[in-house]
């Protein structure tokens, strides 16, 4: 498999530290507020890396963290009267609701910022001791300027770097690039003990400390949005590797921005949409299916019009699927004339799909595969009557699906069976010539979502 490596500007061939294994660390959120569309894409992105490495019999240890303690959620915390704990923990339940919806699996390890305090305290008294740090009134802050390789992550010199920077009103630091490490406490703000007096730590060091406590001192893959590229991620880099000695990933992936309308979304302009707003109106799985249908390093554009294309192609996917279903419970034991060819298509089509994701995860083309395979399996597969053929498509449709984490709404038994039993009743009041009943039926049907559709193999459903 060949990825990104945003380090090098060039795609290299996946070489884990470990045999079989790789280690992922992805930037997860700020818990202060619903998660928007622009946090979708992430998660969706690396989700899928990681069902594919899985696939691929890769062993995964995949670390996304929570930061629990920010100064927007001190602020939100004093707007709405309540601790920043009860903050923090409000959004990470209302985190796992939309995450879940859009079926992201949970990490090996969910760490929080708050849980880590004194891994971070021993990183910064390393640095200080190093002589990267230095304290100031409480206040820690590190000097980029000691690090020679700054800037590496950015492709940034540093005096290129500087020339944007400045200090800000109330910071003690020596130089506009320096950043801070622990900050001392604010009368009213939460607090830990340190060994600068009371304080809480920075943003960039958190990562820093979670890496390292749950991966390692180096790791494979470091993973998030482009917008973390500078500062974050090039401040992880610089502290990490000054501390430890070491280098601190060995590749970086960074996806790309998400546009509404064409536009960079911004709260400023009033085209911000938080997954939870776009779920309501649109469901959770067109958002996922938005998120993959790109090439992740390409920007992606959001609109009404492209969620309603995504909606229609999923509506394909689970017309396939479900075209499938019926075709295995009406199969028998025919052997289709052409089924070593048949087969051969579909083996065709998992390799293009495989192709697709070893070049860099590229999703939009392994979608391509899919749906060649879906037109294969309507064309060649539903209509054959060969049960061993149902099987061996139905096999490599429902692998591929899975890979992408779509297909996660699948028709459950209970619904199914209800349906069924309509269906059946229907059936009768046909052979009745009970055509008002047959027709009152159709309709409830209907008024459900589900269109049935009469072949000769018998009656055949999916929803609209």
């Amino acid at each position: 498999m060949k990825i990104f490596n945003t380090l090098t500007r060039q795609k290299e061939e996946l070489k884990t530290i470990k045999e079989g294994e790789v280690s992922i660390y992805a930037c997860g959120p700020t818990v202060y507020n619903f998660i928007h569309i622009g946090n979708a894409r992430p998660l969706c992105v690396f989700d899928v890396m990681r069902r594919y490495m899985e696939y691929r019999g890769l062993k995964v240890k995949f670390v996304q963290n929570f930061t629990d303690i920010d100064d927007k959620i001190i602020r939100r915390a004093n707007e709405e009267g309540i601790s920043f704990k009860e903050v923090s923990e409000k959004y990470i339940k209302e985190f796992w609701t939309d995450a879940k919806g859009m079926n992201i699996r949970e990490a090996t390890v969910h760490p929080k910022a708050t849980e880590n305090i004194d891994e971070i305290i021993d990183i910064i008294k390393t640095l200080e001791e190093k002589g990267y740090a230095y304290a100031v009134d409480g206040d820690v802050y590190f000097s980029p300027s000691k690090f020679s390789e700054y800037g590496k992550l950015s492709h940034q010199p540093l005096e290129d770097l500087e020339a944007g920077a400045r200090i800000n009103v109330g910071e003690l630091k020596k130089e506009p690039m320096d950043f801070a490490l622990w900050k001392a406490a604010k009368p009213g703000e939460p607090y830990w003990e340190s060994p600068w007096g009371k304080g809480r730590p920075g943003w960039h060091i958190e990562c820093s400390a979670m890496v390292r406590r749950y991966l390692g001192k180096t790791i494979d893959i470091h993973c998030g949005g482009q917008d973390l590229i500078f500062p974050h991620h090039e401040n992880e880099i610089a502290q990490s590797e000054c501390c430890n000695g070491v280098p601190f990933a060995n590749y970086w992936m960074h996806n790309g921005y998400i546009n509404v309308d064409n536009v960079k979304m911004s709260k400023s302009l009033g085209n911000f949409f938080t997954v939870r707003d776009v779920a309501e109106k649109y469901g959770y799985e067109p958002i996922r299916y938005l998120m993959i249908s790109s090439q992740y390093r390409s920007p992606i554009n959001y609109s009404t019009d492209i969620i309603e294309q995504c909606k229609a192609s999923l509506t394909r996917l689970y017309n396939c699927s479900e075209s499938l279903d019926f075709a295995l419970e009406n199969a028998g034991d025919t052997v289709a004339e052409n089924a070593a060819e048949i087969k051969a298509e579909i083996d065709a089509k998992r390799d293009k799909f495989i192709a697709a994701m070893d070049d860099d995860l590229n999703t939009a083309d392994a979608l391509g595969a899919l749906f060649e395979l879906v037109k294969n399996i309507n064309t060649n597969v539903i209509g054959s009557g060969s049960k061993e053929l149902c099987e061996y498509a139905s096999k490599a449709f429902d692998e591929l699906c899975g890979v992408l984490g779509l297909l996660y709404n699948r028709k459950s038994k209970d619904i199914d069976a209800e349906i069924e039993a309509l269906i059946e009743k229907r059936t009768q009041a046909r052979k009745d010539k009970n055509w008002a009943e047959a027709d009152r039926i159709r309709d409830e049907l209907k008024a459900q979502g589900i269109v049935l559709e009469d072949t000769a193999e018998g009656v055949k459903w999916h929803r609209e």
